[in-house]
């Protein structure tokens, strides 16, 4: 029998009944746009993620102090923290990394201030290396360099919105704004950048690393120590090395977590495929439900067409044909269920993502992103046809294995 006319067929028993069809697709379209929704939830997620590390930087190694991990060993020693002295001992001790840069956050300060305008600003002491390790580029100036270290020179680099703010009409190099009351001449703007993992790039102010433990903390204390393997060096052996230099310093006492863009993006996809399975077996029992109604319209239709059948096999028509017919007709109604519920998931997951950003909700006020990708509409609507053959073989095998005689007879 002609495929074709086995769709055509079963698009005119859609047609015939629409409100029985309607409902027996409702299962079908509840799963699949659930599915759409919530791909295009996370996958909007995963996308923003990697864009955000992206905005960061590749193959960086993040070095942090943590107080827990100390207190999983009772020792009488203790470690005062991540110190510059750390950062200077990897610096040349470990060959295996390229360029290194500490950041020291300025928490006593979050304004900043030129004459009577002042502008939220996020403060970070840091190195030369700092542009290089986070995708920085400078459109004005210069960025910070040794001699700016080594003599706690009162200089920064500004963000395109500190600077917008500050400096509406005046050039900003060379200008002078005040951090937690203290002067600061700026060097140099940075190019705009956007949000990264929900802080505004583009309102920082970076500063000579010194400076600011000298000036604002007090003490050589660092919040986080940046670094990137050298040229050749596989990210894997360059965090080996800086774990091993930290712990001969400070004689194998626990206390640093030596991790890497790559993992912490890794243990995020994990949580999301997590989070994924979840919704996706509360999508599959939708699916489920509207696959038993499948089967169950299709034996009320077996049971209807009863005489057609007797008809189709009295001119010839063989198992194999009424088999295939009922299997099409049932992918048919599963596949025009799935393209509906792909066009209705597709556009619920886009109408909340545009409710959400006039809304200005979200990390950042930016909106919860979505990303439907294609592989997600051609999996399910594939999937959904693939249910309906599925629970729609054994009324076609019951169909199939109707004597003629007897089909004839049916009232």
């Amino acid at each position: 029998m002609n495929p074709w006319i086995c769709v055509t067929s079963a698009l005119g028993n859609l047609r015939a009944n629409p409100l029985r069809t309607s409902l027996t697709m409702l299962g079908i379209i509840i799963g699949v746009s659930t599915v759409i929704l919530m791909v295009g939830i996370v996958e909007g997620a995963r996308h923003a993620i990697v864009q955000e590390f992206q905005k960061m930087g590749s193959d960086m190694i993040i070095i942090v102090y943590d107080p827990n991990l100390e207190e999983k060993r009772k020792e009488t020693r203790r470690i005062e923290g991540l110190t510059m002295d750390d950062a200077r001992y990897v610096r040349s001790q470990c060959d295996s990394v390229g360029a290194q840069s500490v950041e020291v956050p300025v928490g006593t300060a979050d304004k900043a201030r030129r004459r009577d305008v002042e502008a939220q600003a996020t403060p970070r002491g840091v190195e030369p290396d700092y542009a290089r390790l986070r995708n920085f580029q400078v459109r004005e100036g210069r960025f910070l360099q040794d001699e700016d270290l080594a003599d706690w020179k009162k200089v920064c680099v500004i963000g395109e919105l500190i600077r917008q703010e500050l400096f509406p009409q005046e050039p900003a190099v060379g200008g002078e704004i005040e951090v937690g009351g203290i002067t600061l001449q700026v060097v140099g703007v940075l190019e705009p950048k956007g949000r990264g993992l929900g802080n505004n790039e583009d309102r920082i102010i970076l500063l000579p690393a010194t400076t600011a433990q000298k000036r604002f903390v007090g003490r050589e204390v660092v919040g986080i120590l940046l670094a990137q393997p050298g040229p050749g060096v596989s990210l894997e052996a360059a965090m080996e090395q800086v774990w091993a230099c930290l712990m001969r310093r400070h004689d194998n006492l626990p206390g640093f977590r030596v991790d890497s863009q790559e993992n912490i993006l890794n243990s995020i996809g994990r949580v999301l495929t997590v989070f994924s399975v979840v919704l996706g077996s509360i999508a599959g029992l939708a699916l489920l439900v509207g696959g038993i109604g499948i089967m169950n319209i299709m034996l009320v239709s077996v049971t209807e067409r009863t005489r057609e059948i007797g008809i189709r096999k009295a001119v010839g028509a063989t198992r194999r044909d009424l088999l295939w017919q009922f299997l099409l007709e049932a992918a048919t109604v599963s596949a025009a269920g799935g393209l509906a519920g792909i066009g209705l998931g597709a556009g619920v997951a886009h109408l909340a993502g545009h409710i959400t950003r006039q809304m200005k909700l979200g990390p950042g006020g930016t909106g919860f992103p979505i990303f439907v990708p294609l592989w997600a509409i051609l999996g399910a609507f594939f999937f959904s046809a693939a249910i309906g053959v599925f629970f729609g073989i054994y009324p076609a095998a019951r169909a199939a294995q109707l004597d003629p005689i007897v089909a004839l007879r049916h009232e």
